[in-house]
């Protein structure tokens, strides 16, 4: 597969992995608790496996690489807190810190993206990474809420599904302009 098509790719899994993220987020009565967390499971690894195809499609070490990379960081740190048996606290914890990585990363793709070319490609990224950067930070936000015993879980669904556009943005942007 060569580079173009790995990136076109890449970007659909991550951004498809945050619509089914921001689906897990969201409580749907007619949805069990179950299915609800595993689509949320599901949607970090496909995240995280697209920032990695990404990443690997970067060949020289740029901001939007690292970027990347800090990104399926953020998220193997979110799958971790829903794999592993720790406390809830530490759960907590882990994806708070995962949505704060996946922020940083998000924010460092838009450096990248802002101190380059001006082209409507970079709009697409510009504004896709943006909105994730946001998306996450108000993710972590709610965390630290509900670590703190306040309500978070509005706050956590608004900031998924606006992650979730900002990444279909972006996977537009890589296959219309790539």
């Amino acid at each position: 597969m060569d580079n173009e098509v790995k990136a076109v790719f890449g970007s659909w899994v991550q951004a498809i992995g945050t619509i089914l993220s921001a689906i897990g987020s969201t409580p749907i009565k007619e949805l069990s608790t179950d299915l609800l967390d595993s689509l949320n499971l599901i949607g970090n690894v496909m995240q995280g496996t697209g920032n990695a195809l990404i990443a690997d499609t970067i060949e020289t070490e740029t901001l939007d690489k690292l970027g990347n990379q800090i990104q399926a960081v953020g998220n193997s740190t979110v799958i971790t807190g829903i794999l592993i048996d720790f406390t809830n606290d530490v759960k907590q914890i882990l994806n708070i810190d995962g949505n704060w990585l996946q922020a940083l990363g998000g924010g460092v793709s838009l450096a990248d993206a802002l101190g380059g070319e001006r082209s409507t490609s970079a709009l697409y990224s510009i504004y896709g990474n943006l909105l994730q950067a946001i998306g996450n930070s108000l993710q972590s936000i709610s965390g630290i809420k509900e670590l703190q015993g306040k309500e978070g879980q509005e706050l956590n669904v608004v900031g998924s599904w606006i992650q979730a556009v900002g990444s279909v943005i972006s996977a537009i942007g890589q296959t219309k302009y790539p």
